[in-house]
């Protein structure tokens, strides 16, 4: 009896889960991180949240290198509209603040080049993370992310 009782008290706590998860997708979308450029492992994006400087943020990858068009990448927002992106080398800063360095190859070999510096134009971002192996807007085959391909706002939940 006890045990019968355990078994569908855990089917409606799933079952529970599930109807919230399933709930939750109209406002939330959800990914799993593919590498570590970051520390958590699984991310909750609410859709068309407005992200900020020190926000995570979810956009669609344009293609190349070794990730195709619509994948979906999550960086920290470093820089936006009218800040300045200034490099020394292959070293970065945004409005006085180190990014990191723009490594010549990627871990897969395949040759990098830095972006250029300047203004963030209006309805761009400047996206990074601290890891070293961030393909990210130190490159220029990243560059900035356009507005247009922002999900949302991304949240770490482990």
């Amino acid at each position: 009896m006890k045990i019968k009782r355990l078994y569908l008290g855990l089917c409606g706590a799933v079952g529970l889960a599930g109807v919230g998860l399933w709930v939750s997708t109209a406002w939330f979308t959800y990914s799993v991180a593919l590498t570590h450029s970051l520390p958590g492992h699984v991310y909750a994006i609410k859709r068309d949240a407005p992200v900020q400087k020190g926000d995570l943020v979810a956009f669609r990858w344009h293609g190349g290198a070794t990730y195709p068009a619509g994948t979906t990448f999550i960086k920290v927002v470093m820089g936006g509209p009218g800040d300045v992106v200034k490099r020394a080398g292959n070293e970065f800063w945004v409005n006085g603040q180190y990014i990191g360095v723009a490594k010549p190859k990627s871990k897969a070999g395949v040759p990098l080049t830095p972006a250029e510096p300047g203004v963030i134009p209006e309805g761009q971002m400047f996206v990074a993370t601290p890891s070293p192996d961030s393909l990210d807007s130190r490159y220029a085959l990243s560059g900035n992310v356009k507005n247009y391909e922002v999900i949302g706002k991304a949240y770490a939940i482990f």
